[in-house]
Protein backbone atom coordinates (compact mmCIF):
# COMPACT_ATOMS: atom_id res chain seq x y z
CA UNK A 1 0.00 0.00 0.00
CA UNK A 2 2.90 2.35 0.64
CA UNK A 3 4.12 1.85 -2.91
CA UNK A 4 0.70 2.88 -4.21
CA UNK A 5 0.43 5.77 -1.74
CA UNK A 6 3.71 7.47 -2.64
CA UNK A 7 2.15 8.46 -5.95
CA UNK A 8 4.42 7.12 -8.65
CA UNK A 9 3.01 8.18 -12.00
CA UNK A 10 1.19 5.31 -13.78
CA UNK A 11 1.44 3.03 -10.72
CA UNK A 12 -2.07 2.35 -9.48
CA UNK A 13 -3.14 -0.11 -6.82
CA UNK A 14 -2.94 -3.22 -9.03
CA UNK A 15 0.47 -2.38 -10.54
CA UNK A 16 1.83 -1.42 -7.10
CA UNK A 17 0.76 -4.80 -5.75
CA UNK A 18 2.44 -6.64 -8.64
CA UNK A 19 5.68 -4.68 -8.19
CA UNK A 20 5.66 -5.20 -4.42
CA UNK A 21 5.18 -8.94 -4.79
CA UNK A 22 7.83 -9.19 -7.49
CA UNK A 23 10.54 -7.18 -5.73
CA UNK A 24 9.65 -7.70 -2.07
CA UNK A 25 10.92 -4.35 -0.79
CA UNK A 26 11.04 -0.68 -1.66
CA UNK A 27 14.85 -0.92 -1.61
CA UNK A 28 14.92 -3.72 -4.19
CA UNK A 29 12.42 -1.89 -6.40
CA UNK A 30 14.44 1.33 -6.21
CA UNK A 31 17.45 -0.53 -7.64
CA UNK A 32 15.55 -2.46 -10.34
CA UNK A 33 16.23 -1.86 -14.02
CA UNK A 34 13.71 -1.42 -16.80
CA UNK A 35 14.41 -5.01 -17.82
CA UNK A 36 13.83 -6.27 -14.28
CA UNK A 37 10.47 -4.54 -14.10
CA UNK A 38 9.22 -5.40 -17.59
CA UNK A 39 9.79 -9.06 -16.73
CA UNK A 40 6.85 -8.70 -14.31
CA UNK A 41 3.43 -9.43 -15.83
CA UNK A 42 1.56 -6.28 -16.96
CA UNK A 43 4.56 -3.98 -16.39
CA UNK A 44 5.54 -2.20 -19.57
CA UNK A 45 8.44 0.03 -20.41
CA UNK A 46 6.54 3.26 -19.68
CA UNK A 47 5.62 2.13 -16.17
CA UNK A 48 9.16 0.89 -15.51
CA UNK A 49 10.65 4.18 -16.67
CA UNK A 50 8.20 6.09 -14.47
CA UNK A 51 9.33 4.07 -11.42
CA UNK A 52 12.99 4.69 -12.28
CA UNK A 53 12.33 8.45 -12.65
CA UNK A 54 10.58 8.46 -9.27
CA UNK A 55 13.53 6.88 -7.48
CA UNK A 56 16.06 9.03 -9.40
CA UNK A 57 14.62 12.10 -7.64
CA UNK A 58 16.33 12.63 -4.26
CA UNK A 59 13.19 14.27 -2.82
CA UNK A 60 11.21 11.10 -3.45
CA UNK A 61 13.92 8.92 -1.89
CA UNK A 62 13.87 11.25 1.15
CA UNK A 63 10.08 10.88 1.45
CA UNK A 64 10.36 7.08 1.32
CA UNK A 65 13.13 7.17 3.96
CA UNK A 66 11.00 9.37 6.26
CA UNK A 67 8.00 7.09 5.86
CA UNK A 68 10.21 4.17 6.84
CA UNK A 69 11.49 6.07 9.90
CA UNK A 70 7.87 6.68 10.94
CA UNK A 71 7.34 2.92 10.95
CA UNK A 72 5.65 2.26 7.62
CA UNK A 73 6.47 -1.18 6.29
CA UNK A 74 8.70 -1.00 3.23
CA UNK A 75 8.67 -4.69 2.40
CA UNK A 76 6.17 -7.43 1.86
CA UNK A 77 6.30 -11.13 2.42
CA UNK A 78 6.58 -13.20 -0.70
CA UNK A 79 3.21 -13.72 -2.24
CA UNK A 80 1.36 -16.09 -0.01
CA UNK A 81 0.92 -19.50 -1.50
CA UNK A 82 -2.07 -19.66 -3.74
CA UNK A 83 -4.77 -21.63 -1.98
CA UNK A 84 -6.35 -23.07 -5.13
CA UNK A 85 -6.81 -22.41 -8.81
CA UNK A 86 -10.59 -22.58 -8.75
CA UNK A 87 -10.73 -19.04 -10.21
CA UNK A 88 -7.75 -19.41 -12.56
CA UNK A 89 -8.34 -17.58 -15.81
CA UNK A 90 -11.39 -15.79 -14.44
CA UNK A 91 -11.83 -12.05 -13.97
CA UNK A 92 -14.17 -11.14 -11.13
CA UNK A 93 -15.63 -7.66 -10.61
CA UNK A 94 -16.56 -6.82 -7.02
CA UNK A 95 -19.51 -4.42 -6.73
CA UNK A 96 -21.77 -3.23 -3.93
CA UNK A 97 -21.67 -3.37 -0.12
CA UNK A 98 -20.92 -6.62 1.66
CA UNK A 99 -21.88 -8.13 5.00
CA UNK A 100 -19.62 -11.16 5.47
CA UNK A 101 -16.25 -9.74 4.35
CA UNK A 102 -14.87 -6.39 3.24
CA UNK A 103 -14.29 -5.57 -0.44
CA UNK A 104 -10.53 -5.83 0.12
CA UNK A 105 -10.95 -9.26 1.72
CA UNK A 106 -12.96 -10.45 -1.28
CA UNK A 107 -10.32 -9.11 -3.66
CA UNK A 108 -7.61 -10.96 -1.72
CA UNK A 109 -9.72 -14.14 -1.81
CA UNK A 110 -10.12 -13.86 -5.58
CA UNK A 111 -6.36 -13.52 -6.05
CA UNK A 112 -5.59 -16.29 -3.53
CA UNK A 113 -7.69 -18.67 -5.60
CA UNK A 114 -6.05 -17.79 -8.92
CA UNK A 115 -8.49 -15.16 -10.17
CA UNK A 116 -7.97 -11.63 -11.36
CA UNK A 117 -9.88 -8.68 -9.91
CA UNK A 118 -11.52 -6.51 -12.54
CA UNK A 119 -12.54 -2.91 -12.00
CA UNK A 120 -15.22 -2.57 -14.66
CA UNK A 121 -17.64 -4.84 -16.46
CA UNK A 122 -16.53 -5.88 -19.93
CA UNK A 123 -16.65 -8.87 -22.25
CA UNK A 124 -13.54 -10.15 -20.40
CA UNK A 125 -15.43 -10.27 -17.08
CA UNK A 126 -16.18 -13.84 -15.97
CA UNK A 127 -18.51 -13.00 -13.10
CA UNK A 128 -19.59 -10.25 -10.74
CA UNK A 129 -19.53 -10.66 -6.99
CA UNK A 130 -22.53 -8.51 -6.11
CA UNK A 131 -23.25 -7.10 -2.69
CA UNK A 132 -26.10 -4.87 -1.59
CA UNK A 133 -26.67 -1.79 -3.71
CA UNK A 134 -24.75 -2.98 -6.74
CA UNK A 135 -24.70 -0.19 -9.29
CA UNK A 136 -27.61 -0.45 -11.75
CA UNK A 137 -25.37 0.40 -14.72
CA UNK A 138 -23.02 -2.49 -13.87
CA UNK A 139 -25.98 -4.83 -13.47
CA UNK A 140 -27.47 -3.79 -16.83
CA UNK A 141 -24.16 -4.17 -18.63
CA UNK A 142 -23.54 -7.58 -17.02
CA UNK A 143 -27.00 -8.80 -17.99
CA UNK A 144 -26.57 -7.51 -21.55
CA UNK A 145 -23.25 -9.37 -21.84
CA UNK A 146 -24.62 -12.52 -20.18
CA UNK A 147 -22.18 -12.31 -17.26
CA UNK A 148 -23.06 -14.34 -14.20
CA UNK A 149 -23.87 -12.27 -11.08
CA UNK A 150 -23.30 -14.10 -7.79
CA UNK A 151 -23.96 -13.29 -4.14
CA UNK A 152 -21.50 -13.42 -1.26
CA UNK A 153 -22.76 -16.84 -0.22
CA UNK A 154 -22.53 -18.23 -3.76
CA UNK A 155 -18.97 -16.89 -4.05
CA UNK A 156 -17.90 -18.50 -0.77
CA UNK A 157 -19.46 -21.81 -1.87
CA UNK A 158 -17.28 -21.71 -5.02
CA UNK A 159 -14.11 -21.74 -2.92
CA UNK A 160 -12.72 -24.95 -1.48
CA UNK A 161 -13.35 -25.18 2.24
CA UNK A 162 -10.26 -25.32 4.40
CA UNK A 163 -9.87 -28.56 6.31
CA UNK A 164 -10.04 -28.30 10.06
CA UNK A 165 -6.66 -28.40 11.81
CA UNK A 166 -5.58 -31.89 12.83
CA UNK A 167 -7.05 -32.94 16.15
CA UNK A 168 -9.99 -30.55 15.89
CA UNK A 169 -13.36 -32.17 15.47
CA UNK A 170 -15.98 -30.33 13.51
CA UNK A 171 -19.47 -30.40 14.92
CA UNK A 172 -22.60 -30.20 12.83
CA UNK A 173 -25.59 -28.65 14.48
CA UNK A 174 -29.08 -29.01 13.09
CA UNK A 175 -31.07 -26.02 14.22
Amino acid sequence: RVLFAVGIRMVGEVIAKKLARAFGSMEALSQATVGDMTAVEDIGERIAESVIRFFADQRNRDIVARLSQYGLKMSCEAASAQKSDVLAGKTVVVSGRFNLHSRDEYKAMIEAHGGKVGSSVSAKTSMILAGDDMGPAKREKAEALGIKIISENEFIELLPQEAAPEGVRQLSLDL
